[in-house]
């Protein structure tokens, strides 16, 4: 099997990210001086580097060995480098990423890891590069199918880049729509500035990678609305620059609910499983909550 020499897509896109975060923040900052906050987008890039550039050469060379290990030892067919095979893991890694999304938001362990993405109160292309540290040391159990039905472990890295690379476009606010039929189809900074809102309406909304039909197929679309501004952040700041705080303390908060809970065992792993904002005895407030209390003023 010829394996091609593809180059580590997501190193040769940074100075392309660098420059355009400059050029937005230019032309925020010419339009709308007190909107464009530094200090955060200082933060969100400095988040980024060290996530993916420092901590992320150890969570990709423990992927890539997992990856390698299955595609060689367990799977059940032999995929080429051929024009049908990327069309083909477009498709399956863009649905992969939606569940892996959608799970993030529903499950805290990973929510403890996504919420770093979250974060921000801001909304722009440097907030594209605040990523997770610890996220891609497990999130690999959404993609290693790919290697047991014989896509090369080379091509899945790729398209996961490829994937991260396209979502970086969508964080502004200098595009509102594009063409009807892109949004039909495709992410858009529309629809993930749905994503990235705090309000009711919007939580747990818009989970798609590239292809916004996986929201549409399984009930969490929604459109952007004009009389809903979006409200960026989570529905509790954690108002921090601090990198390590970003980065570790919903690790921190999930461990000391889970562990100080007086209850039973199974209802202590709970706290890892269940959504955020769930407890044991009945007093938390989720997501779909919200909705409903939002849903009756409005009403």
């Amino acid at each position: 099997m010829h394996v091609p020499n593809i180059p580590p897509l997501i190193y040769f896109a940074i100075p392309f990210f660098v420059i355009t975060v400059i050029i937005e923040g230019l032309i925020i900052a010419k339009h709308s001086p007190k909107s464009y906050n530094i200090k955060d987008s200082l933060t969100s890039i400095s988040t980024g580097l060290i996530g993916n550039v420092f901590i992320g050469l150890a969570s990709k060379a423990i992927v890539l060995f997992l990856f390698t290990y299955v595609w060689e030892h367990f799977r059940i067919a032999t995929i080429p480098f051929a024009w049908w095979s990327w069309l083909l893991i477009f498709f399956l890694d863009d649905f992969a990423y939606y569940w892996f999304h959608r799970i993030s938001h529903k499950s805290r362990i990973f929510w403890a890891s996504h919420v770093v993405h979250h974060s921000s109160q801001e909304y722009n292309l440097s907030t594209a590069l605040r990523q997770t540290w610890t996220g891609g040391f497990y999130s690999w159990i959404f993609w290693i199918w790919l290697g047991f039905i014989g896509f090369h472990p080379l091509m899945i890295l790729t398209q996961m880049s490829i994937s991260l690379i396209y979502q970086y476009w969508i964080h502004t606010e200098l595009i509102n729509k594009m063409p009807k039929w892109f949004e039909f189809i495709f992410n858009t900074p529309s629809h993930h500035r749905v994503h990235h809102g705090s309000n009711p309406l919007y939580l747990d909304r818009n989970h798609a990678g590239i292809l916004i039909i996986w929201d549409r197929i399984f009930g969490t679309f929604q459109p952007e609305l004009a009389e809903e501004k979006v409200i960026y952040g989570l529905t509790t700041n954690i108002k921090t620059y601090n990198l390590l705080r970003i980065a570790f303390q919903e690790w921190g908060t999930l461990f000391t609910d889970a562990f100080k809970a007086k209850t039973s065992f199974v209802n202590k792993l709970k706290y890892l499983i269940k959504p955020p904002g769930w407890k044991h005895d009945g007093s938390g407030i989720l997501s779909e909550d919200m909705l409903e209390e939002w849903k009756k003023k409005h009403d």
